[in-house]
């Protein structure tokens, strides 16, 4: 019974042939090069990384060769793990999308190697459409209205920004010296847009007396490199 264990641990019941290797490789040549055009066109040219994209494709093309070799090799793929978990990526994920794209490289990829062509293809065509269509959803930029002025002007500002926005405008920063203030409130695109189109906003607040300065910053989730 030992030696029965010990056979199977370190023998593999699946040998491929070369050319179901070379079928295996080809599929995942196939399901990266899909993997490459969904995050092509589901990622705008703010965010987009070419050399990222290529990295997928490598990524599928390198799990296939990994699969290919453990097969059903127990201590080969116990060996495997045990190599790749002293492996330390410091590569920061910069888009939440970016770690779809990497399981889905990972999933296609043991498809592949494991001769399940039927799965990574049905599997891969689905995600790719899910991913076309949502997946190049943009996010509802926030902006941040920064008002200075004097220190007597606080309450008109506030009034002005409260009345302007119908109290969408929240409160985040308020900076004050012996006889300036610093007021930053955060908005979303959607209101500000919606003000905009009655009266623009910073020419509404260089009415109120005291006001020195206006200064709308976008905060875009998507620049971040």
């Amino acid at each position: 019974m030992k030696q029965e264990i010990l056979d199977y641990l370190q023998v593999g019941t699946t040998n491929l042939s070369t050319a179901s290797i070379v079928i295996a490789f080809l599929a995942s040549v196939l399901v990266g090069a899909v993997i490459f055009v969904s995050y092509r066109f589901s990622h705008s040219a703010a965010v987009y990384s070419a050399k990222f994209n290529v990295s997928l494709v490598m990524l599928t093309i390198v799990t296939t060769l990994i699969m290919s070799v453990i097969g059903n090799n127990v201590a080969l793929s116990l060996g495997m793990v045990g190599a790749l978990s002293i492996v330390r990526y410091r590569t920061a994920i910069k888009d939440p999308r970016d770690t779809a794209y990497i399981f889905w490289a990972i999933a296609a990829g043991i498809c592949c190697g494991v001769q399940d062509f039927t799965v990574v293809g049905i599997g891969s065509g689905v995600i790719f459409v899910i991913m076309l269509i949502i997946g190049n959803m943009a996010n509802n930029d926030r902006y941040l209205v920064v008002v200075r002025g004097s220190l007597k002007s606080i309450d008109n500002i506030k009034s002005t920004i409260d009345t302007a926005f119908s109290g969408k405008a929240k409160f985040r920063v308020q900076n004050t010296t012996a006889d300036c203030v610093e007021l930053i409130y955060e908005v979303s695109e959607s209101v500000l847009k919606t003000v905009q189109t009655r009266e623009d906003i910073t020419t509404a607040l260089y009415k109120v007396e005291g006001v020195e300065n206006v200064n709308l910053v976008c905060q875009n989730d998507d620049i971040n490199r």
